[in-house]
């Protein structure tokens, strides 16, 4: 599975203004509400339900909120980079300043595991945080990820 199965150019928000962990899931909520024309609401809700459980932040300052809703029949991904740093209680104690929302259906079943690994195995290639954090504008972060996200550079 590539990042471009279910990343797409328009779902990239390159300087996201948010100051906390709530607030930064209502607008990346906002956001994929208005690319996939689902309830901006029911998406915030999910991600807000999944964080409940525990921190989606996973270190190195990225945070991969994710969740399935009933309403969807596709996956879909949308990345944020964060302007300043909130906290988002993750394993490592650090502010986050990279958001990567994968919403699934809810029978994706393996489809949302494999997805999430790749998404992780993309942001722990060497130099690709910096160069993320780096990139000026959404074409940038999206060429980017396409690049580092084939299958020879895993």
């Amino acid at each position: 599975m590539l990042l471009a199965d279910f990343l797409a150019p328009e779902a990239i928000v390159p300087a996201l203004k948010a100051p906390g962990k709530k607030q930064a899931l209502q607008e990346i909520a906002a956001h994929a509400a208005r690319l996939t024309g689902l309830d901006a609401q029911e998406v915030f809700e999910t991600l807000l339900q999944r964080e409940r459980l525990g921190s989606t932040g996973i270190g190195d300052g990225i945070a991969i909120p994710h969740g399935k809703l009933a309403r969807t029949d596709r996956l879909f991904g949308l990345v944020a980079r964060i302007e300043r740093p909130i906290d988002f209680e993750a394993i490592d104690g650090m502010p986050v300043d990279i958001l990567f929302l994968l919403l699934a259906p809810e029978t994706a079943g393996a489809d949302h595991l494999k997805a999430l690994s790749r998404i992780a195995r993309v942001l722990r290639q060497p130099g690709v945080l910096d160069r993320l954090r780096a990139a000026h504008d959404a074409a940038a972060i999206y060429a980017l990820l396409m690049e580092h996200s084939a299958p020879q550079a895993a």
